[in-house]
C-alpha cells in the first residue's frame, strides 16, 4: 500500500513538476516571444503570439481534466480510497498540498496569459507604433517626394519661365532688331541705276566699268540701296544667266502697240540686278549697239522700268540715269508720268558719259516711235532734230559728267559737239565726278588672266608677263625691249589719228615694241592689221573689245599711250596704271584730272602733253624711251603709278552727296 501510495504520490510530483516546467518554459517563451516580437517585423510578433496563445491554451485544457479527474474519481480509485481510508488524513493533507500547488499553477498560468496580453498589448502597442512609424516614414517620403516632386516642378516652371523670359527677351531683340534693319531700310536712300550695259555681263567700255564699281562701293559704305536695271542681252554669259530668278512680266507701251517685257533679278557683291528681258529686242548675237532700231529698242527700256518698278519690289526715290539709251526716263517723268501719283516723288540724276553720243532722231516719230504727245516736241527739238539728250538734260533733277574738267569744257562749243547753248542753260545743275575704278577686280596680285601676278612689292615678276604674252602672239622674246600698248574704243577722239600718223616711224625706228587692243572704225583697225603684217615680231593688233586682252596688256606693257582729243573722264590710264604700265596722256578732261607729268613741281605719275599735235606725242614718247633705260628710276615711276589710289572712296561721295540732296 505505502509503495502504490508512493508510487501514486511520485506521479503526481512528477506531473506537478512537469507542469511547473512547461509552464515555465510558456513563461520563458512568452517572454522571449515578446522580446522578439518587439524587435522582430509585425507579421512575425502575429504569427508567435498566436502559437503560444494555443500551446498555453493546450496546457490549460491538460491542468482542467486531471482536476476534473481529481473531483470526480472514479469507481477504483473509490475502492482504493476505501481501502486507503485508515489513512485519510494523509492523504486530505497530500490533496490539500496537490490542490495548492495546482492553484499555483492556475495562478502561474493566470500570470502567464496575463503576461500573453501584455505580450499581446506590447505586440499591438508594438505593430501599431511600427505601423505607426511606417507610415510616418511613409508618409514624410511621399510628403518629401511630393515636395521633391513640386520643387521639380517648380524649377522646371522657372526654368520654363526664365526660357520664356529669354525666348520673349530674344524675340523681342529680333523684333527690335528687324525693327531697325527695317527702319534703316526704310530710312535708306533708295536708287535705281539705269545703264545700257554693266560689267561683268556686258561690256564695250567705261560705262560697264562703272556701272559694276560704283553701286557696289555705294551699297558698301553709305546708308543708301542702290539696285541697277539693264536689258537682258542675248550675250549675257550662261554662268550668270542660269542664276538669274524671275520676277514676272507686264506688257509695256511702246507707242501705239503693247510689247511683252520680263523681269530677272540676280545679287552679285552686294548689289541687286535687274534684267529686262524680251528677245524680239535684246537676243541680236552681233552686239550691244549699232541696230537700225536702236531708238525704238531703248525707248522700251525706258518706258519699261518704269512700268515694271511695282515687279521690282523697290520704290525708288531716284532714278539715275546714264547717257541718251536712258535719256527717256526724265522725259517720261515730265510728260507721259506728269499725272501718275506713283511718280510723283522720284527725282532723276542724268550724267553724260560722252556730248559725241546725243541720241537724235527725227522729229516727226516722236509720238508714233516714243509714244509722247506732240505739244512737247519744243522739249526734245533741237537744231530740227528730236535730241535725247537735250530733253534730258532740261529734265532732270540734277546733270552730272565723269570728271571736274569735263564739266567746263562742255560749256564751249570745242568739246560740246553743239550743246554748249542747252548746258549753259542748265549750268546751275551741272557737276563734275570723277570716274574711278574698282581695285579689288583691277588688281595685278590676283588678277587671274595675267601669266604671272605681282605687287608694287614684287615689280620684277612683271617682266614674267611681258615674256609670256610675246611668245604667245609671235613677237621677239626680249625681256628688255619697252613694250607700249593701247587698249581702246578706236575713234578718233581717242587720238588714234595720232597714232596712226606717227606709230610706224616710232617702230622701224626704235627697238621696240606696240600691242594694240580694242575695236570700232575700220580706218583704224586696217592700220593695225597693216602694221602688224608689216613688222610682225614687233606689233600685233588684238582686235575687239576684250578685257581679258586689255588686262593681259596692261600687265605685259611698260609703257601705256593715251593720247585722246576728248576725253570725258577714261578709265584706261587709271587701270594701267594700278598694272603698272606708266601712262602717255593729253592734258583734258578726266585725263587732266587724275594725270600729273613727272617733271612737275611735286612730282607726277605719268608723261603727258597739253597741245593736240603728233609732235608733242612724239616728243612725249621719247622720252618715256629715253627713261626706261635707267632701270632704277624706271621702276620707281612704276612704284608711283602703282601706289596712287583711283578707287572709289573719294569720287563716291560726290554721288552720295547729290542722292542726299535730292532726298530732303
Amino acid at each position: 500500500m505505502e509503495s502504490k501510495e508512493k508510487l501514486s504520490s511520485t506521479k503526481k510530483t512528477a506531473n506537478k513538476e512537469t507542469v511547473k516546467k512547461e509552464v515555465k518554459t510558456n513563461k520563458t517563451l512568452a517572454t522571449s516571444t515578446a522580446k522578439k516580437t518587439s524587435a522582430n517585423n509585425k507579421k512575425s510578433a502575429t504569427d508567435s503570439n498566436k502559437k503560444l496563445l494555443k500551446e498555453t491554451t493546450k496546457t490549460e485544457a491538460k491542468l482542467n481534466t486531471k482536476s476534473s479527474a481529481k473531483k470526480q474519481p472514479t469507481s477504483a480509485a473509490k475502492k482504493v480510497s476505501a481501502k486507503l481510508a485508515p489513512s485519510k488524513n494523509a492523504k486530505n493533507s497530500a490533496k490539500t498540498v496537490a490542490q495548492q500547488k495546482a492553484n499555483n499553477v492556475s495562478n502561474q498560468l493566470d500570470m502567464a496569459k496575463k503576461g500573453l496580453k501584455e505580450v499581446s498589448k506590447q505586440s499591438n502597442n508594438t505593430k501599431k507604433e511600427t505601423i505607426t512609424l511606417a507610415t510616418e516614414k511613409s508618409l514624410k517620403e511621399e510628403q518629401s517626394t511630393v515636395e521633391n516632386s513640386n520643387q521639380k516642378n517648380i524649377d522646371i516652371l522657372n526654368d520654363n519661365n526664365l526660357k520664356n523670359v529669354e525666348t520673349n527677351n530674344s524675340l523681342q531683340a529680333k523684333t527690335t532688331q528687324n525693327q531697325t534693319v527695317l527702319n534703316e531700310e526704310n530710312n535708306k536712300t533708295k536708287v535705281l541705276y539705269v545703264v545700257s550695259e554693266c560689267h561683268p555681263f556686258c561690256a564695250t567700255g567705261g560705262l560697264a566699268d562703272v556701272a559694276e564699281g560704283l553701286p557696289k562701293f555705294i551699297n558698301n559704305n553709305s546708308n543708301i540701296d542702290m539696285r541697277v536695271v539693264l536689258p537682258l542681252y542675248s550675250d549675257i554669259p550662261s554662268m550668270y544667266r542660269d542664276s538669274f530668278k524671275f520676277l514676272g512680266y507686264k506688257y509695256v507701251p511702246v507707242a501705239w502697240r503693247n510689247v511683252y517685257c520680263g523681269v530677272f533679278t540676280y545679287t552679285l557683291n552686294g548689289v541687286t540686278y535687274y534684267f529686262l528681258d524680251n528677245e524680239y529686242y535684246f537676243k541680236r548675237g552681233g552686239g550691244i549697239y549699232s541696230y537700225y532700231d536702236d531708238g525704238e529698242r531703248f525707248a522700251f527700256t525706258s518706258r519699261a522700268v518704269l512700268e515694271l518698278i511695282s515687279l521690282m519690289n523697290f520704290n525708288p526715290n531716284i532714278i539715275h540715269c546714264n547717257d541718251w539709251q536712258s535719256a527717256l526716263i526724265p522725259i517720261y517723268l515730265k510728260t507721259v508720268y506728269a499725272n501718275n501719283p506713283n511718280f510723283n516723288n522720284i527725282k532723276t540724276v542724268f550724267t553724260l558719259h560722252n556730248t559725241e553720243y546725243q541720241g537724235k532722231f527725227d522729229i516727226k516719230i516722236i509720238s508714233d516711235l516714243f509714244g509722247i504727245d506732240a505739244r512737247y516736241t519744243s522739249l526734245l527739238e533741237y537744231n530740227k532734230d528730236l535730241n535725247l539728250v537735250k530733253g534730258a538734260i532740261c529734265c532732270c533733277d540734277k546733270f552730272t559728267t565723269v570728271s571736274p574738267s569735263y564739266s567746263q569744257e562742255i560749256l564751249s562749243p570745242e568739246h560740246s559737239n553743239g550743246l554748249d547753248p542747252i548746258l549753259r542753260q542748265n549750268a546751275y545743275k551741272i557737276c563734275g565726278i570723277l570716274n574711278a575704278i574698282d581695285c579689288e577686280f583691277y588688281n595685278p596680285k590676283t588678277d587671274n588672266v595675267l601669266y604671272k601676278n605681282y605687287d608694287v612689292n614684287s615689280i620684277q615678276e612683271k617682266c614674267e608677263n611681258k615674256l609670256a604674252i610675246q611668245k604667245e602672239l609671235g613677237l621677239e622674246v626680249n625681256k628688255d625691249v619697252p613694250m607700249m600698248c593701247i587698249v581702246t574704243r578706236m575713234a578718233k577722239h581717242k587720238g588714234l589719228d595720232l597714232i596712226k600718223t606717227c606709230m610706224e616711224g616710232i617702230v622701224a625706228n626704235n627697238s621696240v615694241q606696240f600691242i594694240a587692243v580694242g575695236g570700232g572704225d575700220r580706218e583704224y583697225e586696217d592700220y593695225f592689221k597693216y602694221l602688224q603684217s608689216k613688222y610682225p615680231t614687233k606689233v600685233k593688233a588684238l582686235l575687239g573689245y576684250s578685257n581679258t586682252w586689255g588686262r593681259k596688256a596692261y600687265g605685259a606693257s611698260d609703257i601705256f599711250i593715251m593720247p585722246s582729243k576728248s576725253e570725258p573722264c577714261g578709265l584706261s590710264q587709271m587701270v594701267a596704271s594700278r598694272y603698272g604700265a606708266i601712262p602717255i596722256v593729253r592734258e583734258t578732261g578726266g585725263l587732266k584730272d587724275s594725270m600729273w607729268d613727272f617733271g612737275c613741281e611735286g612730282g607726277g605719275n605719268a608723261y603727258t602733253f597739253h597741245n593736240y599735235n603728233i609732235q608733242d606725242l612724239v616728243y612725249s614718247i621719247t622720252r618715256a624711251l629715253n627713261d626706261y633705260k635707267n632701270k632704277t628710276d624706271w621702276q620707281n615711276k612704276m612704284k608711283i603709278c602703282m601706289s596712287r589710289d583711283f578707287s572709289w572712296k573719294v569720287s563716291a561721295n560726290g554721288y552720295i552727296s547729290i542722292y542726299n540732296e535730292l532726298s530732303k
